[in-house]
């Protein structure tokens, strides 16, 4: 799994976040466990392959939020009894 992170401007309400968060999903259609945080500035999203980048960050960009960067990352789901 790869965990894509969004540093995001503009953020104001909940109503940003859900926004930001139905933007990703349709960019992203594979996108599970998308969330957003204005006190972050940032939204987050797991998906199974690398997503593009700039096809993300115009989705974001053409809503009228300011995408500053994305990064992606390898993410291990962290089980209960840690496991090695």
């Amino acid at each position: 799994m790869v965990r894509t992170v969004l540093k995001i401007d503009g953020m104001m309400c909940g109503m940003c976040e859900a926004h930001i968060c139905d933007t990703i999903r349709k960019a992203v259609p594979s996108a599970k466990k998308v969330s957003a945080s204005r006190s972050k500035k940032e939204a987050s999203f797991l998906t199974e392959e690398a997503v593009d980048a700039n096809a993300l960050k115009a989705a974001v960009d053409a809503t009228g939020y300011e995408c500053l960067g994305i990064e992606s990352a390898p993410y291990e789901k962290k089980g209960l009894f840690g496991r090695k």
